[in-house]
């Protein structure tokens, strides 16, 4: 299944997360208005962002629709002709979970908006909701009516539009419209650009450093990606417990770095914490999460020779996934103070110089344990570039012009 899914998930998964773009702008934006006392303001964000974020869902499902199969095939690869026949067809039952992204970027703007509002048991509801509904619905599906990944992408789709309404439902709560779809203006597509353009460039660079990670295990052979992908899987669970770090930083740090009563060392003690408890999640989650799949490498499969692939690449495997909470935090301040030019070139030069010497070892050495080294280099580059911008005497967290409208227009004069 993992053979199967590598490819797939590089498509399809990846795709969507491209255009979490779209939940950072939502997430600052809203964070930035209540921080200024704007609640008119936020929600007519949160409208044009839903209606955004509606019409980018509806284009995602036909372009996978139409395109899927192609790109799928020329990803994987002509010379590889048994995982061609498996990501063919599993790629036509992920044309029908693709008909839950219309439902997944709306209840994601949704989501972070709730966020940047400082309500976090609001989507904790929503979010248990729909994993139970989920979990249930791949039982029932897949196991009683036999319906396999179609069945699958069934109960995902149920589940993520439950958790798009029961979130709409707690916006509607707080006196918010969530349920009214605005039809943004070209000044206000042009704002929004400014802010997601950055922000794209950012994930676009992510997605793309994966996707030629899984690119270059796929040329190694079967063996090689199948263990390469139960791998990548594990690290993508794992990634996830950083995540609230990066929301916590995008909710709290705007009010903090220009809001109405903004302060920056209480911005800095926050910071410090963050990393803090980013550098103990890391070590946690990747103790354990490098422990199950060296002594229980069965819980994901049972052949040996998959188990000697998944093995070689357990030290940089822990050592990627180690600083990994602590880079959702630094970024995340970064994306919460609007230094979005650096962090979107600071992302690019890790991208670019990653990129290339995955395709060295791809070419020279073909070693998946390498390959899984310049993965340890790209995270720990992002690490040491967030951090060094924000401990500069002239960053956001110390500059007390830095990023003020006052400040910015006697620039531009």
């Amino acid at each position: 299944m993992a053979l199967i899914s590598g490819p797939g998930t590089v498509f399809c998964d990846y795709l969507c997360y491209i255009f979490m773009f779209l939940s950072v702008a939502t997430s600052n934006m809203v964070a930035t208005s209540l921080a200024n006392k704007d609640e008119e303001l936020a929600q007519h964000q949160v409208s044009t962002l839903l209606f955004i974020a509606l019409t980018f869902g509806i284009g995602m499902f036909l372009f996978t629709k139409i395109f899927g199969v192609q790109v799928l095939t020329a990803f994987t690869g002509s010379k590889n002709h048994e995982i061609i026949s498996a990501a063919n067809t599993y790629a036509q039952g992920h044309c029908i979970t693709i008909s839950i992204l219309a439902a997944t970027r709306t209840s994601g703007t949704v989501h972070v908006g709730i966020l940047g509002m400082k309500d976090a048991w609001g989507p904790l509801k929503a979010l248990a909701a729909a994993s139970v509904i989920n979990g249930v619905g791949d039982i029932f599906l897949c196991s009683v009516c036999g319906y396999g990944i179609a069945g699958a992408a069934w109960a995902t789709m149920v589940s993520q539009i439950v958790a798009a309404f029961m979130m709409m439902q707690n916006l509607n709560s707080r006196g918010f419209r969530a349920f009214s779809f605005t039809i943004p203006s070209t000044r206000e597509l042009l704002q929004i650009f400014e802010i997601a353009a950055p922000v794209f460039v950012t994930m676009t660079s992510k997605v793309a450093f994966y996707a030629l990670l899984t690119y270059s295990a796929t040329s190694m052979g079967a063996i090689t990606l199948a263990g390469h992908q139960v791998m990548v899987n594990i690290l993508c669970m794992c990634t996830v417990w950083g995540e609230p770090l990066s929301q916590t930083a995008q909710s709290f740090m705007p009010e903090m770095i220009y809001g109405a009563n903004r302060n920056l060392m209480k911005a800095r003690m926050l910071l410090k914490s963050l990393v803090m408890i980013g550098a103990i999640a890391g070590l946690t989650v990747g103790t354990v999460g490098t422990i199950v799949p060296w002594l229980f490498p069965s819980l994901f499969t049972n052949d040996l020779l998959v188990v000697q692939q998944m093995h070689k690449v357990l030290i940089p495997y822990f050592t990627a996934l180690l600083v990994t909470p602590s880079v959702h935090s630094l970024e995340g301040t970064l994306l919460a103070g609007r230094d979005l030019r650096y962090l979107s070139q600071s992302m690019g030069a890790c991208f670019s110089i990653g990129t290339f010497l995955l395709l060295l070892v791809r070419d020279k050495c073909s070693s998946l344990t390498l390959c899984w080294w310049v993965l340890v280099f790209f995270q720990w580059s992002r690490f040491g570039s967030a951090l060094q911008r924000l401990v500069s005497p002239t960053g956001m967290l110390y500059n007390e012009n830095f990023n003020q409208p006052e400040h910015v227009k006697v620039k531009a004069t």
